[in-house]
């Protein structure tokens, strides 16, 4: 098992930067690669970011791509996200997910075998 827990989420004006953070625990050795979801109101489970952990590979999503970086920690215990020139529909729980399974093909939830409790990041207009 491999327990995730968020921090860092908030309020932030539109324009704002905002970095959010992950802790892995457990078995951490097992995962493959890390990845970074958000869920609006109303709105399916959004990929936004995901980490290879074997070459800190990062993938993006094109909603993000330009103005968020994922990055690594020390071994895989922590990954964050920095969000930059953040906008009103950021405004999500953004989740941080790990992965087992030994591909770099598809990022869906369905990929991810462990969740995080989220971390709400709202952004004000």
């Amino acid at each position: 098992q491999v327990q995730l827990v968020e921090s860092g989420g908030g309020l932030v004006q539109a324009g704002g930067s905002l970095r959010i953070s992950c802790a892995a625990s457990g078995r951490t050795s097992s995962t493959y690669a890390m990845g970074w979801f958000r869920l609006a109101p109303g709105k399916e489970r959004e990929f936004i970011a995901a980490i290879r952990w074997s070459d800190k590979r990062p993938l993006y999503a094109d909603s993000v791509k330009g103005r968020f970086t994922i990055s690594g920690g020390n071994g895989k215990s922590t990954v964050y996200l920095q969000m930059n020139s953040l906008k009103p529909e950021d405004t999500a729980v953004y989740y941080c997910a790990a992965r087992t399974r030994v591909a770099w093909d598809t990022f869906q939830p369905d990929d991810y075998s462990f969740w995080g409790q989220g971390t709400q990041v709202t952004v004000s207009s």
